[in-house]
């Protein structure tokens, strides 16, 4: 049996606090937040979890295996350390930290100290992705030309973060995935329309080797909620749409074939579009099954503290960007292989 503790019951730590509740070999033994009001609520949904709001109350906890951190970013850093510190596995929702220097140290200390540091890249572990990415590894999709993603909603303002830190990390964890490597430049434009100094719409731009290039448009303040991602190859397309339930994932049989000219043009090719059957086990359930597995030794975390600080850089670079009103920003080879 594991025994966990979770930091912080906002709206997703609420989520966290039911998928360790019910998971087999799982304990959710501690809910610890400032909130006294939040911590009520835990305990009455939650009622064999003990509650506190001092996290060194939790940590001084011997029989805690673990502990997951979910509270606003800008905090994600000094509690994940003061874990990793206390001797347990952590696991921290995205982003890892604000700024590189912070994630590094974190991946460090897992490491010296051979404990679990799992980051909350929760597209990694949702069944869409999964098959998409074993798409693109396949060569189903040929060469891949160009990705973009939408994250886009009228959706809370936030007052410690902007949307690139919000919205973004999931589609930037996500190319990266796709794409099996890092970008050697970016840039990025944003505005900052409701709360001055805090961007709520952003578009970047990522560049990697070769022609390959990504683009990714985030924003807290529009008409519609969408949650799109598309990857266009040289042989078939595909387009991950988390609003589509029944047709999640979907591949086209389109494009140009190089050998079908006409008049000197090239004729493109309109095929088939087919949506495979994926698993409807939620995401954020077979994250946390994961962890587990690598808590008992059983796994490796498939986000771990190097992709979590991977994630962290491409954010801290396009960040660089916005504050420079779009300047490119270089990644050396060197910064983007740690």
């Amino acid at each position: 049996m594991i025994r966990i503790g979770l930091v912080g019951l906002g709206y997703w730590g609420t989520n966290i606090a039911r998928n360790l509740d019910s998971l087999p070999g799982c304990e959710l033994a501690w809910c610890c937040d400032t909130d006294p009001q939040r911590r009520e609520r835990a305990h009455l949904a939650f009622p064999r979890a003990r509650s506190t709001g001092d996290l060194a109350e939790l940590l001084g906890d011997e029989g805690v295996d673990a502990v997951a951190v979910a509270t606003p970013v800008p905090t994600h850093a000094a509690l994940a350390e003061l874990v990793l510190a206390s001797g347990r596995h952590c696991f921290v929702e995205k982003p890892l930290a604000c700024d590189v220097v912070s994630a590094a140290r974190l991946f460090a200390l897992a490491e010296e100290r051979d404990e679990v540091l799992m980051v909350g890249h929760l597209l990694a572990y949702h069944p869409a992705l999964v098959a998409l990415r074993e798409l693109c590894e396949a060569g189903e999709l040929g060469d891949v030309h160009y990705v973009y993603s939408q994250r886009l909603n009228l959706g809370k303002l936030r007052a410690d973060e902007n949307a690139l830190w919000s919205l973004g990390a999931h589609d930037i964890s996500a190319i990266l995935a796709l794409t099996g490597e890092l970008p050697g430049r970016v840039s990025a434009r944003g505005e900052s329309y409701v709360r001055e100094g805090i961007e709520d719409v952003v578009f970047a731009h990522l560049g990697f080797a070769g022609a390959l290039a990504a683009h990714v448009h985030v924003s807290w303040l529009d008409p519609r909620k969408e949650r799109r991602l598309t990857v266009v190859g040289s042989r078939r397309m595909a387009t991950f749409d988390d609003m589509e339930p029944e047709r999640m994932l979907t591949v086209y049989d389109k494009g140009f074939d190089p050998d079908a000219v006409a008049g000197g043009d090239y004729v493109a090719r309109a095929g088939e579009q087919h949506s495979p059957a994926l698993s409807r086990s939620e995401p954020l359930r077979i994250e946390l099954e994961h962890f587990l597995e690598c808590v008992r030794g059983e796994a490796t975390p498939r986000t771990g503290g190097r992709e979590g600080l991977r994630v962290v850089r491409v954010l801290e670079a396009l960040q660089e960007s916005l504050d420079a009103g779009g300047e490119t920003v270089s990644l050396a080879p060197g910064e983007v292989a740690a």
